[in-house]
This record gives C-alpha cells, structure tokens and sequence, in this order.
C-alpha cells in the first residue's frame, strides 16, 4: 500500500504515522516528477489538510490524473475542527472505499491565534490513538465513513471553499521584517515553489497554498502576513514529537 499526501506538518506526520503503523510508503506528491505506477498497487490511500472545508487543488488535481484499478482506497483529512463535505467531494473525483477526518491542531494563524499547549498536546494525543484505530481498518479493508462534517457543511464546503480558493490565495501580504537572517529555509521548503531568494530575502508569487509552513517554521519568527500574524503564536507539529517520529 502507497499513501500519497499533501501537506508539510499535520498531514505529513499523519500520513508517515499510518505508513508506519501498517508497514508501508508515504509520498509527497509535491515532489513526484510523474505519476506513479498503480500496476501493481493493492491498496491506496490518500491524506491531505482541509482548506476552507475543502481538499487541496494540488490533491484535487492529482487525483484526476490516476488510473482507477479496482482496489480498495482510502481519504485521511486533517482539519482543526470540522471538515464539511472534502471528503465527499474527493470521493467524486477519485471513488474511495472508506474516509476519515482527523482533528489536528490549528496552524492557520492568518484567521486566529493558535491552540494553547494544552489544547495541542490534547490533540495529538487523540490523534494518535484515532490513526492506531484507522490503521486496523485499513489492514481490513472496512468500508467506514467517519468523517466530522460540522454545520452547514455544504454551504462551507461549496461557497466558502471557492472564496478561499478564488480570493483567498493571494500570497501578496507574505514579508519578511528585519529579523530575517537570509537563510533560505521557506523558499526550500515551500511545496507550492512560490518563494524565491531575492537580494537574501524571500520573494513571493501571486498565490500559494496558504500551507502557512514558511510563517510557522521561520527560525526567526521574521515572516508576517499583513498586519494579521503579529504577535501571534507560531505552530509546528516537530516542536511537539519524540525524536521516533521526526
């Protein structure tokens, strides 16, 4: 079984996590120059952030592009509270066997603050135990839908989804104050390539994916959008793991 996945903190851990609890593959899809071989796949299994009630476009996209062999499959979406209808509407564009929602801490600090320590190590403590759970379904191959959709899931899902996406994207706002050192760490790991090194200073393109990991993870706390993030607190799940799940 392969987990294909987007995401650069939560998702990732969670999809690492559960290819580690069944012995199989995690892969970015951010990073795969061509689309893999499902010749001889058995299972497959799919895991990515909510953004806005809905998938990524990136998973969206790569998902339209695989062959469909008759196996079963499997969604994984990580949310900081509710996840309207993602996984239903990824269901449309690739048919899945089962689907889970998985409540992560906040990382999204553009809209607020994010959770307290108490509430982060809350959350992963009961994410932890929520993928041991999902891990022995998948092994089984049991149909399940448990997925939190929340209130007015289709109008989130459906309305609020296309302004994010269609509005919400811009990456204009992101800039580095005096602080930054110029060490080049977001335009590295930026899984939409939207940050260059201009002069030792990022340099963002129109639009992103709104991952929120350069914000986050700046060494220096140097990076901003708007006038929004200031003062707030900054989330990466690595400041929270044992060394085993880095």
């Amino acid at each position: 079984m392969i987990f294909y996945f987007s995401g650069t903190g939560n998702s990732a851990w969670a999809a690492r996590q559960l290819a580690r609890l069944t012995g199989d593959k995690a892969c970015d899809i951010t990073n795969l120059k061509e689309l893999p071989d499902m010749d001889s796949a058995k299972q497959l299994g799919f895991v990515f952030p909510v953004y806005a009630w809905g998938a990524p476009e990136v998973m969206g996209a790569f998902v339209k592009k695989l062959p469909r062999p008759q196996v079963f499959t499997f969604g994984v979406c990580t949310c900081g509270s509710d996840a309207g209808l993602a996984m239903k509407q990824l269901s449309k564009l690739y048919p899945l066997s089962s689907s889970y929602s998985l409540v992560m801490p906040n990382n999204y600090i553009i809209g607020s603050d994010t959770d307290d320590e108490g509430e982060i190590l809350r959350k992963l403590t009961a994410a932890r135990s929520e993928l041991e759970r999902i891990s022995g379904e998948i092994q089984r191959q049991e149909p399940v839908y448990r997925v939190h959709e929340g209130g007015l899931a289709g109008i989130k899902s459906r309305f609020v989804n296309y302004g994010f996406n269609r509005f919400a994207r811009s990456a204009k706002p992101f800039f580095a104050g005096d602080s930054c050192n110029g060490c080049g760490l977001c335009a590295g790991n930026c899984p939409a390539h939207a940050i260059t090194l201009r002069e030792n200073k990022p340099v963002w393109a129109a639009q992103c994916y709104q991952c929120m990991r350069c914000i986050n993870e700046c060494p220096q706390q140097a990076i901003q959008y708007g006038k929004s993030t200031a003062g707030r607190r900054r989330y990466t799940i690595r400041a929270y793991l044992p060394q085993d799940e880095q």
